[in-house]
């Protein structure tokens, strides 16, 4: 295939990813890096790309949902400590990994809360509201789970939204949408991570960064805009077809 018609097609499912996923609180990264290797990127140009398009498309969103006033910044930074230095790590690492036996945890992982996730749909509605406060011990649990999500996010590429929402729905009791806000808050600071990890141990396809660039920036606001105007228990089914999507993904990559 011509290189120029390959981006072309690159360029418009950048686009569409930043548009559906800055919805669901995700920057898209769990799925940039499948797509940029099914055209025929090496591993640490998808992954290292995949984190820059993370970056924006949170950047761009996470503004629309500021402006909405639904990110909490106290609690998004209790996330970002652990999470920056578990991307960075990460992304130092990439090359160096043999990431088969994460990529299987991943899976169960993404089948059993994607499940639940979409289980919501058919639940009763209640009222979200946002926690008074959050534990000493709800702290610490912040400060051990956002490493781990911080190294996945490096050796994967991903940004980690795909695990974020669900913690802090679940886990920490937040609404929907200030869980997804706070997602795009928290995930800029693990993209940044991973990118300067990456870029410490080899060099980043500007390039193609530049082409796709652009696109992800209209499609993340775009897609904030419009998670404003969807029912909570939307965005978690969304979120959990999504998180089926990339096991099935991930899967087919392992197999």
């Amino acid at each position: 295939m011509d290189i120029s018609i390959t981006l072309l097609y690159i360029v418009i499912l950048a686009f569409v990813i930043a548009f559906l996923f800055s919805m669901f609180g995700q920057g898209g990264g769990s799925v940039y890096s499948p797509v940029l290797l099914l055209f025929g990127y090496v591993a640490v140009v998808s992954t290292s790309t995949s984190l820059v398009l993370n970056l924006i498309t949170s950047m761009s969103a996470g503004y629309v949902f500021y402006r909405n006033k639904m990110i909490d910044f106290k609690a998004s930074f209790l996330f970002v400590p652990g999470i920056v230095a578990g991307a960075f790590a990460g992304g130092y690492l990439s090359p160096f990994v043999n990431t088969a036996i994460l990529l299987w945890l991943f899976v169960f992982f993404l089948v059993g809360v994607g499940a639940r996730m979409v289980y919501t749909y058919w639940e009763k509605g209640k009222v979200e509201e946002k926690p008074k406060r959050l534990s000493p011990a709800m702290h610490v649990l912040i400060v051990f789970f956002s490493l781990g999500v911080g190294l996945i996010s490096g050796l994967l590429g991903v940004g980690g939204g795909v695990l974020i929402v669900p913690f802090m729905t679940y886990v920490c009791k937040y609404p929907t949408k200030m869980a997804a806000g706070s997602s795009h808050l928290i995930i800029s600071f693990s993209a940044l991570a991973g990118i300067i990890g990456h870029a410490a141990s080899h060099r980043l396809d500007i390039p193609l960064i530049a082409a796709t660039g652009i696109v992800v920036l209209i499609g993340g606001i775009l897609g904030a805009r419009t998670s404003m105007r969807v029912k909570p228990k939307m965005i978690r089914a969304g979120l959990g077809l999504i998180m089926w999507g990339l096991a099935a993904m991930l899967l087919m990559k392992l197999l």
